[in-house]
């Protein structure tokens, strides 16, 4: 068995040498293929192409197919060929991380790196949970009819291991926080376990969705400073709520007529073609909620110009969908990773700004006295 794998290892690291090479003569290789059929957002897609098609680097899912054999299931099923939720479920946890830095400070880089493998494993592992719920209807899906329990390239039983063991390093993970961070986290896995029974009694199964992905920006905070302040703490969770709405009900209008069809619920199927005016209402809300926090942490000038950007960004957004056309829906939703940096960005700037007026107040002060 050690043999076996040490050969499909070995296969591996050949497949990812000649793709690099490939890359580096110049020559366009297929980088990446998301699970799903053509004409989907899990579609064959190409990644890390530059000017002429010539490959610049491996993408996530290149990754993925030059693993062993026997592994790949797995990770398909963590979704590592598709680090987007990983992304979406991982920023709120840097806003808050950095919100809570020093004035003129960077974000804990400890606390960003543990925060970031937590959200490896906890997306992985409610992948998993969502697919060992969903195996019957997924099969009726066509985007998602070859996930890998509903394909049955993994047991039911072996995927329930599988979770039992991304959970026990999640845990390993949330033991590393303080005392009141590790109750906090652990208080998120119940809606991790339900989330995915939504959409069968539900036409919010997004809001439910929000509820859990953005458990991260109550997290961060108390993980840095040992509590929660509701003032910053709060409006900063309903504004990542917000977000999911507004970047899930964009992706669910991909499965909307399957859904339909099987009985499954969205606010895709909610909203209908209302849904421009509904998206426009949430980024109303994000952005006026992101803006209390501002009031609330004290933040300046770079954190205000990030909102703008974030504004113009999802107006552009909203504005150009097409929500008819999956392939549409999927390149906006994965545009939401931009949204989120940019608040980042805007977060850790603003706190080094923050610096400079603190020392121009000192100088003012200390004007005021010698004069």
């Amino acid at each position: 068995m050690l043999g076996a794998g040490g050969a499909g290892l070995a296969r591996g690291l050949r497949a990812v040498r000649q793709a690099w090479l490939r890359g580096s003569r110049g020559r366009s290789v297929v980088l990446a293929r998301a699970a799903g059929p053509p004409g989907t957002g899990d579609s064959r897609r190409w990644a890390g192409l530059g000017p002429g098609g010539r490959g610049l680097s491996l993408s996530a899912a290149a990754v993925v197919e030059a693993a062993p054999r026997p592994v790949q299931p797995y990770l398909r099923l963590m979704r590592l060929d598709k680090p987007i939720g990983t992304w979406l479920l991982y920023l709120p946890c840097t806003w808050s991380i950095g919100l809570a830095a020093e004035p003129g400070c960077f974000p804990d880089w400890y606390m960003l790196s543990l925060f970031g493998t937590g959200a490896v494993l906890m997306r992985g592992a409610g992948c998993t949970i969502n697919d060992m719920w969903d195996r019957d209807y997924d099969k009726k899906v066509t985007r998602t009819a070859n996930r890998p329990i509903a394909a049955g390239d993994i047991s039911t039983f072996r995927s329930f291991v599988f979770l039992g063991g991304q959970l026990t390093l999640a845990l390993g993970v949330l033991l590393c926080l303080n005392y009141y961070s590790v109750a906090l986290g652990a208080a998120s896995l119940l809606l991790v376990i339900t989330y995915p029974l939504m959409k069968r009694v539900t036409y919010w199964p997004q809001l439910a969705l929000g509820l859990a992905f953005n458990w991260g920006a109550l997290l961060g905070w108390s993980a840095v400073k040992g509590s929660c302040d509701p003032s910053v703490c709060l409006p900063l969770y309903f504004s990542g709520i917000m977000w999911t709405l507004i970047y899930d009900t964009i992706y669910a209008h991909q499965d909307k007529k399957d859904d339909a069809l099987i009985g499954l619920k969205s606010t895709a199927l909610w909203f209908r073609e209302d849904t421009k005016q509904w998206l426009s209402g949430f980024s109303v809300a994000m952005v006026g909620a992101l803006s209390l926090v501002g009031v609330s942490s004290e933040q300046t000038a770079p954190y205000y110009a990030a909102l703008a950007a974030v504004g113009a960004h999802l107006a552009r957004q909203i504005y150009t969908l097409d929500i008819h056309r999956p392939e549409d829906c999927w390149d906006k939703f994965t545009s939401n990773r931009t949204v989120g940096l940019i608040i980042f960005l805007g977060i850790v700037l603003g706190n080094l700004w923050k610096q400079k007026k603190t020392d121009e107040t000192k100088k003012k002060i200390d004007y005021v006295i010698e004069n």
